[in-house]
């Protein structure tokens, strides 16, 4: 297992360095075991990574969004409870990611899909051998929304908002370098919020303030239109296979995505095998105020995101 940083792109194992320089040596195996192995399959991407919609840099797993945040929980913390809870935060992430929120109708605040961490988390024989082991209860890393430096309610900053706006700036829109991130998270640093409560915040406004403008470039690519298409598209082709019997629910959570885009090419129906071969070719998406006969056509709303950073000067 110590071999698994060198299967990874050589800037992500650049970027984890930024996160953490010492890389803690316990978390590898931990990673090792077959339900992070699983996220290893989901893309950050939410499907975009299969539309020619979009110009994905390179692979970027949920996996190793998870490794980074927990990166940053031990960076600030160097806390072993506080840092599973954040390797764990997306262990029960489906196939496809956001996109079965979407499914589940629940596209604008995309949490439908949490419930089963603290199930997988306990029918694991590894995690529950490994957190024996070490001493941790289960209560204490199933749930990261305990710890404020892993995750809290937006406008507040995070580990893990911290970390997917870093990544997706690295490989979705390309808004900053390893230069640029290293800057910024150099300047982050825990602060007591209005609250009295920890909060990851910055030393300088001025640094604050570049971190807002760079990344308030990235965000309108998460409602735009060819984001939202996209996944309400996967989620009526999913839900349609689910409902016609070639899906359970269960594959989403058991399968990756090349396995259940396999299943969707190798499917019976022809009208949902074609459908996604029109959507892999499709180059362009158009809006319009009424919907158009023999087009795919949606009205969904997406996830907004904002942030109100807190600054020490």
């Amino acid at each position: 297992m110590k071999n698994y940083l060198d299967t990874i792109n050589q800037e992500v194992r650049e970027y984890f360095k930024i996160l953490s320089p010492e890389f803690p040596e316990w978390l590898l195996e931990y990673i090792n075991t077959p339900e992070m192995q699983r996220i290893g399959g989901i893309s950050m991407n939410c499907g975009t990574d299969y539309s020619k919609l979009f110009d994905i840099r390179y692979w970027y797993s949920n996996l190793e969004h998870s490794i980074g945040v927990a990166l940053i929980v031990w960076h600030f913390t160097h806390d072993k409870k506080q840092t599973l809870a954040g390797l764990f935060h997306d262990i029960a992430t489906p196939t496809f990611k956001h996109v079965i929120d979407f499914m589940n109708g629940d596209s604008e605040k995309q949490e439908s899909t949490e419930e089963r961490t603290e199930q997988i988390i306990r029918d694991s024989k590894e995690i529950v051998n490994l957190l024996h082991r070490d001493g941790i209860k289960i209560e204490e890393v199933m749930d990261y929304h305990i710890y404020p430096i892993a995750d809290n309610d937006t406008p507040q900053l995070s580990a893990d908002r911290f970390e997917y706006n870093f990544s997706s700036g690295l490989i979705l829109k390309r808004v900053w370098n390893l230069e640029t991130i290293k800057e910024i998270y150099d300047n982050v640093t825990i602060l007591k919020n209005e609250n009295g409560i920890d909060e990851l915040g910055f030393k300088d406004w001025k640094i604050c303030e570049k971190y807002i403008h760079i990344v308030s470039k990235l965000w309108p690519e998460w409602i735009s239109d060819e984001d939202r298409t996209v996944m309400q598209f996967l989620a009526d082709v999913v839900k349609s296979m689910h409902v016609k019997g070639y899906l359970t629910i269960d594959d989403l959570y058991h399968l990756s995505e090349k396995e259940i885009i396999e299943k969707i090419l190798n499917c019976e129906d022809d009208y949902i095998k074609q459908s996604f071969i029109q959507f892999q070719k499709a180059t362009s998406v158009y809006g319009s105020d009424t919907p158009v006969n023999d087009k795919y056509c949606i009205s969904v709303k997406g996830k907004r995101r904002y942030v109100i950073p807190l600054t020490r000067i």
